[in-house]
């Protein structure tokens, strides 16, 4: 029977709780809904969906399933039961056993089977199973690390094929105990029978050479391993007395190149080596890591100064953006000067610098302009206005949230993204800020399951005397390869930047997980905002004015007050006793805005918890008499004075020749460079001119994005569980189709071009491919006529089928698309 239907059968016998169990760890399989139980088995069987059940199962779950994966054959229908499983799984029990089977059949990833043929009945009432047919196409080629047997190794390496009938001669002649074979099928069995024990194998490697052992115990974990000249020729009758492990091993067939830099373990000889397991250590409970500890009252303060930190960051930079937008390069993405540029505004490295401007992005502080090609703050941002707790709670939701990783920056191109740096020409780059490579689509699912892992370790660790447990990469990476070994590469990838920027948010603080963010790894953002409004410092507004032209912060300061600093002053340092810098040209800036001398000193004397002090005064109302005197205009420019003299002394001075002055009245010149250009000249000269932007002469239009309402972020969580109400209606659906009683249990024909059409379809050219059989079609040819025709599929691809056509004793590709149905001939003639 087709694997589908059997799963069909017994999924249609299930109680509704069982199926509302499914539904919740497979959301996927009812959504969106399926019309029937045949149509349900078949998404369940599809490898998409199977591949997401996998990547959400522990390992111990994994190691059963590859296990059985390994004891079966779907194509025959050759089934297994857990005392099977249990003499190849070291340290396991039968009832652990039973328990991770009766799981996955719950999970539909196996299902009830007949007993293999020729089984031994047993007292105790047997339950075999077998898995779903896509399970062999997501599991891949090395099942529990193990490499592919000797028999499939000779017929998909025809190199080794035609070398394997030689390679066992020369065994047999130097005396190994392996039977002589003719063809490369008999030489295969010979040398899977020869190292099928653990005695067997300890024999033959009683004579390697020292080192071998040492190599040997890299493939523990898998299969493959890399070996320079992996083809080279080895002889057993020619070896010199130093003959090195690679090619002790590969003369004697323990080792199989695959082509030039890549050998395999054969299935059998990594069994053996495991003392007869497929599974080596099973252990039903995750890893206990060793962690250090950190006070409560330490973990606190950190968290909220990195969380204070973050939040004048982010201040400071939005100012910069405003001031001068982040421009893009053509490839995408921020250049090296303009994040140099931001860098330095920032004082901070320019890694870190990247990750506050992704992190600003992602939170839509700032948003780029299509029509400038550069990142700008947009014109009314809510959270300048909100409290700091709540502009907290704005970056974390949406970093939550985001499908973009922030610490990518800076890293090395790899993977698809290298594909896309070589299409434009940057190959070898590092991926820039702001830039397509930075995203990443399981981002939010990683940051979710990272810091449940937290939350969990956190937990197990807890001490009585208040200490926290100090959570490193390597406990969280340990503990999530436990849980979900299927997504450890995800996990390993991202997981050092994300522990890095939840730290940056406060989420962690000296290394273990903060009171917020256990509140927001549970789901809790209000318990969140209570604990940060309550032990999170206000923000102050007011400074320390001294006589060496400084102003210093004692604390953190209220956004509006930093930003009126910063366009009067620049500022040193880092940290929260920032201090702002007056000179000359920073004066200068706030007179260019739009200030005068009295506001800035009436704002400067509301804002300071000390007298202004005398040289400051100074310096302002100075630099502000003699700002304006020239005052510069665009006609494209011009340079206006009420002294006729200075104008005339500029007019002729070797400097300005470069502004193409031109007098139109006594006391006005017209230059051709644009206004600031020519105010750049002038302050060259000695001069402070007063730059006046006049108002463009016509109207440009711009795209922008409107709004609704709040642009705030809100977090939602991945959704685990499909809606109540979608369950209910599936489940409608379903029973709907339930057969009257003593009518015949079982799916009906699928309807062509059904969701169970086309996986029954996909089930029986597989099948046929591996046992290289027959199978009949019905096609659509190009005029649309419908065509049976029995063929022998050779491979299925990216929506196309090969097939070869023994009648005609020709090969051709057909799209799947154009195959009504596909039956297997030898169940036809049946």
């Amino acid at each position: 029977m087709s694997l589908i239907r059997a799963l069909s059968k017994e999924l249609q016998a299930r109680s509704d709780d069982s199926l509302r169990a499914l539904f919740s760890a497979r959301p996927d399989l009812i959504s969106p809904g399926v019309p029937d139980f045949a149509a349900l088995a078949a998404r369940a069987s599809g490898r998409v969906s199977v591949q997401r059940a996998l990547e959400r199962l522990n390992r111990p779950e994994m190691q059963v399933l590859e296990t059985l994966h390994l004891c079966t054959n779907t194509d025959t229908g050759h089934s297994a039961s857990a005392p099977m499983l249990k003499k190849l799984i070291n340290g396991s029990t039968l009832a652990s056993i039973e328990k991770m089977l009766h799981s996955l059949q719950e999970l539909a990833l196996v299902h009830r089977a007949d007993p293999p043929h020729g089984a031994v009945p047993s007292g105790a009432k047997q339950r075999y199973y077998l898995p779903v047919g896509s399970l062999k196409d997501v599991i891949g080629i090395y099942p529990a690390g193990l490499g592919r047997s000797y028999t499939e190794l000779v017929r998909l390496q025809p190199a080794f094929a035609q070398r394997v009938v030689q390679l066992v001669a020369e065994l047999h002649r130097s005396g190994a105990a392996v039977a002589p074979a003719t063809t490369p099928m008999e030489a295969a069995l010979s040398l899977q029978h020869w190292t099928a024990t653990p005695e067997s194998l300890r024999q033959i490697l009683d004579t390697a050479p020292e080192r071998t052992t040492a190599l040997l115990a890299r493939f523990g974990n898998w299969a493959m391993g890399a070996v320079p000249q992996a083809q080279r020729r080895a002889s057993v009758l020619h070896e010199a007395a130093d003959v090195g492990p690679v090619d002790w091993l590969l003369a004697r067939g323990l080792l199989v190149p695959l082509d030039a830099a890549h050998v395999e373990l054969p299935h059998s000889v990594g069994v053996s080596l495991r003392g007869g397991f497929v599974i080596e250590k099973f252990a039903l409970a995750p890893p206990v890591p060793r962690l250090g500890s950190t006070s409560a009252a330490l973990r606190r303060n950190a968290a909220l100064g990195a969380i204070a930190e973050t939040l004048r960051l982010v201040a400071e930079l939005l100012y910069i953006v405003r001031e001068q937008p982040l421009v893009t390069l053509r490839s995408g993405g921020v250049g090296v000067r303009e994040l140099k540029r931001l860098a330095d505004g920032l004082r901070l490295e320019m890694h870190d610098a990247g990750v506050l401007a992704e992190l600003c992005a992602l939170s839509g502080l700032i948003r780029l302009d299509v029509d400038s090609s550069a990142w700008v703050q947009p014109a009314q941002l809510e959270w300048l206005t909100l409290p700091r707790q709540e502009q907290w709670l704005w970056l974390v939701n949406a970093w939550l949230a985001s499908e973009r990783a922030p610490s990518l920056v800076g890293q090395p191109v790899n993977g698809q993204a290298a594909a896309q740096a070589v299409h434009r020409g940057t190959a070898g780059s590092t991926i820039n800020a702001l830039s397509a490579e930075a995203q990443r689509p399981d981002a939010p699912v990683v940051r979710k399951r990272i810091l449940e892992i937290l939350a969990e370790l956190t937990k197990e660790a807890a001490a009585s005397d208040g200490q926290a447990p100090v959570l490193d990469a390597a406990a969280v990476l340990e503990r999530a390869d436990w849980t979900q070994p299927r997504m450890a590469r995800r996990f390993s990838s991202l997981i050092r930047g994300v522990l890095a920027e939840a730290e940056m948010l406060g989420l962690i603080g000296s290394g273990a997980l903060s009171q917020i963010g256990a509140a927001i790894a549970a789901e809790q953002p209000d318990e969140a905002l209570g604990i940060l409004g309550e032990h999170l410092p206000a923000a102050l507004n007011h400074v320390l004015l001294q006589a060496d032209l400084t102003a210093v912060a004692p604390g953190y300061l209220a956004p509006e007050l930093t930003e009126k600093l910063l366009t009067m002053a620049d500022a040193e340092g880092q940290g929260p006793a920032t201090i702002y810098r007056f000179s000359v040209s920073s004066v200068r800036r706030a007179l260019d805005a739009g200030q005068d001398a009295q506001a800035l000193l009436d704002f400067l004397g509301l804002h300071s918890a000390t007298a202004i002090p005398q040289p400051l005064k100074y310096l302002i109302e100075d630099t502000a008499a003699r700002h304006a005197r020239l005052r510069v205009g665009s006609a494209v420019s011009f340079i206006q004075s009420d002294d006729e003299t200075a104008l005339l002394e500029l007019l002729n001075t070797p400097g300005a020749s470069a502004l193409g002055l031109v007098r139109i009245a006594p006391t006005v010149l017209v230059s051709h460079a644009a206004p600031r250009d020519t105010a750049q000249v002038l302050r060259s000269l000695g001069l402070s001119p007063a730059v006046e932007e006049s108002e463009a002469g016509g109207i440009r239009l711009r795209r922008t994005t409107a709004l609704p309402g709040s642009a705030r972020p809100v977090y939602s969580a991945p959704r685990t569980a499909p809606p109540e109400a979608d369950v209910d209606a599936q489940l409608a659906v379903l029973r709907s189709e339930r057969p009257s009683a003593g009518a015949a249990v079982g799916p009906s024909t699928a309807a062509p071009g059904s969701e169970e059409a086309t996986q029954l379809g996909l089930e029986t050219l597989q099948k046929a491919i591996r046992l290289k059989q027959r199978v009949v079609m019905n096609v659509v040819d190009s005029l649309g006529n419908s065509v049976r025709e029995t063929v022998v599929p050779v491979a299925v691809n990216g929506g196309r089928v090969r097939v070869f056509d023994p009648e005609k004793d020709t090969e051709r590709v057909l799209s799947i698309h154009r195959i009504i149905d596909v039956e297997a001939a030898e169940e036809l003639l049946q």
